[in-house]
């Protein structure tokens, strides 16, 4: 990867460009990522007590040690990236009450509920990803694989959010959402959608980056 940006180009591909995101989202490289972490002292501690809540509660352990497989597997040059690009909100006081949100450019990626003592994971994906046929065919969903790609198939369900070629995958509880993102498929769609929005330009979210939660995504 050159250290040189590209003053033109939007999002990531100011640091890889298309050839290393393709390769990259198939698995074929790993990209050398920046050393250190460019950060901010007043948004960590701004966020302090809400990671200590989520601590406290009885779903944390699942919480990072998804985060720990999330992160480095579905985020392109997280620390080159962080909160610039992509960001996680700890608790953030939206009407659904999620435990953890992933977001890039004005999209979630990734949310994180309780579910019981347990949790449940939710994924926004091109539809196109999870059809039988590569299209943004509604009724071509791939039902066979969604089932097969967690412990129990009754533990994913689907939805159809607004907009061209979306798709929301619900997973119930953590040894599901682990097998799931343990998959090569379902790993080479989340890639390819997260890059979508992080090329799309800044994180508008960037003012809710809890430093704090990200340090489990980026093994700190």
């Amino acid at each position: 990867m050159g250290t040189a940006s590209r003053p033109s180009a939007t999002g990531v591909r100011q640091f890889l460009d298309l050839e290393q995101q393709r390769a990259w989202i198939k698995g074929e490289i790993d990209l050398p990522d920046a050393t250190d972490r460019s950060e901010s002292l007043e948004q960590r501690f701004k966020y302090v007590a809400r990671f200590a809540k989520l601590l406290s509660s009885p779903h944390a352990k699942d919480v990072l040690e998804i985060l720990g497989l999330y992160g480095p597997n579905c985020i392109p040059i997280p620390r080159k990236t962080e909160r610039f690009y992509w960001s996680v909100s700890c608790l953030p006081s939206s009407s659904d009450k999620p435990l953890i949100r992933v977001n890039a450019s004005w999209m979630e990626l990734f949310t994180l509920y309780a579910q019981g003592e347990d949790v449940r994971a939710r994924f926004i994906v091109h539809l196109s990803d999870f059809t039988t046929d590569g299209s943004a065919t509604p009724s071509l969903v791939d039902k066979p694989f969604l089932e097969q790609s967690a412990a129990e198939p009754d533990d994913v369900r689907y939805f159809f959010p607004r907009g061209a070629d979306i798709f929301g995958i619900n997973v119930h509880g953590s040894a599901s959402i682990r097998q799931f993102l343990a998959s090569r498929r379902v790993l080479h769609a989340l890639r390819t959608f997260n890059l979508t929005h992080m090329n799309r330009g800044r994180n508008a979210y960037q003012a809710s980056h809890c430093y704090s939660a990200a340090d489990y995504m980026l093994s700190d």
